[in-house]
């Protein structure tokens, strides 16, 4: 007879782990997430970066870094932590939640490392659009290209010579994305 694993609430989740570990919280699974390598590092904080510094020039909302808490989903409950996340302005609870954002990010940038695998991946993707992003980045830094998904039926490769665009979530915001990797090619 196979026994089942506990499942946590986000509750009870926050209460076990909190800030403690690297995890996420799938279908009621805690999940590790192993530490990220140097090319993943760069790239997250130059992302977050430019868009915390865009957000913050036009008082879009909040943009946050690697290992924020949104919750997806519940029962069972799923709070995954994009490397970038932004939530926007019309969406901030007051005061802004010292545990996991109760809700999805509008914004979820994953930057894929070399221990992710293609259907971590997608599952991260489908959890996001499904739980209401509108929009979600993956930037593989190896290839040098980011897939762009602005609804489960809208996704497109931008390489080396095309453009991040905010689109509706982040009005104007523009970056080309060799940007994004120039300083893993110096």
């Amino acid at each position: 007879m196979a026994v089942q694993a506990k499942l946590y609430t986000v509750d009870e989740f926050w209460a076990t782990f909190g800030e403690t570990k690297r995890l996420e919280l799938v279908k009621g699974v805690p999940t590790e997430m192993a530490p990220t390598g140097t090319a993943h590092g760069a790239v997250s904080l130059l992302l977050g970066h430019l868009i915390f510094a865009y957000v913050e020039e036009h008082d879009l909302g909040l943009a946050v870094g690697a290992e924020t808490g949104f919750v997806l989903t519940q029962n069972p409950d799923t709070v995954r932590a994009p490397d970038v996340g932004f939530v926007a302005k019309a969406r901030l609870p007051d005061p802004i939640p010292a545990q996991y954002f109760p809700g999805p990010p509008d914004l979820a940038v994953e930057v894929v490392s070399p221990n992710d695998t293609a259907t971590s991946i997608h599952d991260k993707v489908l959890d996001y659009l499904h739980a209401g992003t509108r929009l979600v980045w993956v930037v593989y830094p190896e290839s040098q290209n980011v897939v762009v998904y602005a609804s489960v039926d809208e996704a497109y490769i931008s390489g080396a010579d095309g453009i991040l665009d905010g689109g509706e979530v982040l009005p104007g915001f523009a970056l080309p994305v060799r940007d994004v990797f120039k300083k893993l090619r110096e």
